[in-house]
């Protein structure tokens, strides 16, 4: 089994999450997401994994979301994974992904749902 975490560890999310992997047994890849960020194609394919949006895939509170304008709704998909890959600090975190499937950890326990 092939699991693999976009982690922040100074994010209490991230590290629940990336603990209640190994509680059951697995352990992920991590990828430390704000050293190594998603490529664009990354990206794609884990927003069709997800079934959502890019923006909904953003920390829209942050304060690079308003200061780059990100907020305008006529930024199309394309720009705004761009911004992601730019600013990785913007990608809700964290991600899990295994086997063609991925999930969000907010709660922890959503990514229960794909193992």
């Amino acid at each position: 089994m092939s699991v693999k975490i976009y982690h922040n560890p100074r994010c209490g999310k991230s590290r629940d999450t990336l603990k209640l992997l190994e509680s059951k047994g697995i352990a992920p890849a991590v990828v430390e997401y704000l050293k190594t960020p998603p490529t664009v194609a990354e990206l794609r394919d884990i927003l069709g994994k997800l079934g959502i949006k890019p923006r909904d895939l953003m920390r829209t509170k942050e304060p690079e979301y308003k200061d780059n304008g990100l907020g305008d709704p006529s930024l199309s998909d394309e720009a705004l994974i761009e911004a992601m890959v730019r600013i990785p600090k913007l990608i809700e975190r964290p991600i899990v992904l295994k086997d063609g499937k991925a999930a969000i950890g907010r709660p922890p326990e959503a990514v229960l749902a794909i193992l």
